[in-house]
């Protein structure tokens, strides 16, 4: 099967956790035996904000860890049909401008002989719903949303069963545990600083327990501003800057535990969502604490894969019961590895992938373009 794939960037991870996820499933499917193809738009942010920061080297990491992958930039006047001949299955990321989302649509409607879905990785139909509705998906097959209650937001515009949930998933071909382990100390924290939407809650479940146990602490990403900067220096915490995702499994390896603070969007309006953080997080073998998380759709097996704390107080009695027990961190390694080995790897959500387009028909249901009403906007025909 040739497969398309518009993404926002499969090179850059800049602030752009869904291309840790992409680069695993696209290899994964490569690795099945079919042709990838990716496109990503010319001056995307994520890549134009990682080459301002660190130049051409910003992408060696990348380019070292995934050797089988590419991807092939395009502009707005660029020959879509072109860049889909021949493709069975095109499928078109949410950071995509509406008018590629709309041309893709068109060329669909108009005999193109290949499955179309989108691809929502984000929490913009809960907290800008406006602009979501606009990207103009009426002759799209269907939608990929990356957690139940996203995709719920999808059945109540319409989609009903042609949204699929399609979580993210670890890439378990480089996160994985070290072939020896060495000697281990402190928290890491991998994470965007963000507009602020979780600085109270970085505070209370990091910062704070970070200080109370001396743990010690180190910190990577970036949109860390200066009054962020000294908010981790204050805590007693080290900031390193950006991170190349590619280098998570050999930071995450050094370090005795990490801690999950969720963004507000994921725990108040898409409640059972998860950063992809966490499914890294266990395939690498490190104790992972979350702050407060529901994990709606049981995704993980909580206090047995990771801890959760209440509140700050509760996290400190967490960590300082990690940092004590030896066995105990063991004990939660080997559970949270079971679970990412069982069921969230890149190849499981391949294999999800493939069943979805045998569930829509496959090419031969894409060889029928579906009857589109152009006024349909954001929703299916």
């Amino acid at each position: 099967m040739k497969i398309v794939y518009f993404t926002h960037s499969l090179a850059s991870c800049w602030n752009h956790g869904n291309a840790h996820f992409l680069r695993g499933v696209l290899r994964e499917l490569i690795a099945l035996g079919h042709e990838v193809r990716a496109y990503e738009p010319g001056g995307a942010w994520s890549l134009a904000n990682l080459l301002k920061d660190h130049g051409p080297e910003g992408l060696h990491a990348y380019r070292r860890a995934y050797p089988e992958l590419g991807s092939e930039t395009f502009r707005e006047e660029a020959d879509l049909a072109g860049m889909v001949d021949g493709a069975d299955l095109v499928i078109v990321h949410e950071w995509n401008e509406p008018d590629l989302v709309a041309r893709l649509g068109r060329l669909r409607a108009r005999g193109g002989r290949f499955l179309l879905l989108f691809h929502d990785t984000h929490h913009r139909a809960v907290s800008d719903a406006t602009a979501m509705r606009a990207y103009d998906l009426s002759a799209y097959d269907g939608v990929l949303a990356f957690g139940e209650t996203l995709a719920e937001v999808y059945r109540g515009w319409g989609w009903g069963d042609r949204v699929f949930v399609w979580h993210e998933a670890a890439d378990l071909r480089h996160f994985h545990p070290p072939a020896v382990d060495g000697e281990r100390r402190g928290l890491v924290w991998i994470g965007n600083w963000g507009e602020g939407e979780r600085t109270k809650e970085l505070r209370e479940f990091l910062f704070r327990p970070a200080r109370e146990t001396g743990l010690g602490l180190d910190v990577y990403g970036v949109r860390y501003h200066v009054t962020a900067k000294a908010t981790v220096r204050r805590y007693g915490g080290r900031y390193h800057g950006w991170l190349p995702n590619a280098g998570a499994p050999e930071i995450f390896a050094r370090h005795l535990a990490t801690v999950h603070v969720p963004r507000r969007y994921y725990t108040r309006l898409l409640p059972g969502i998860p950063t992809i953080r966490v499914f890294e997080a266990l395939a690498c073998g490190i104790p992972l604490v979350s702050a407060p998380w529901d994990d709606a759709e049981g995704l993980f097996r909580t206090g047995t894969d990771y801890l959760t704390a209440r509140d700050g107080a509760e996290m400190t009695r967490q960590l300082q019961s990690l940092q004590a027990d030896a066995e105990f961190r063991a004990s939660l390694v080997r559970n949270g590895l079971e679970t990412i080995r069982a069921r969230h790897s890149c190849a499981h959500r391949a294999a999800e992938l493939l069943r979805i387009v045998d569930r829509l028909g496959g090419t031969e249901a894409a060889a029928e373009p579906r009857v589109v009403e152009p006024a349909l906007m954001g929703s299916p025909a």
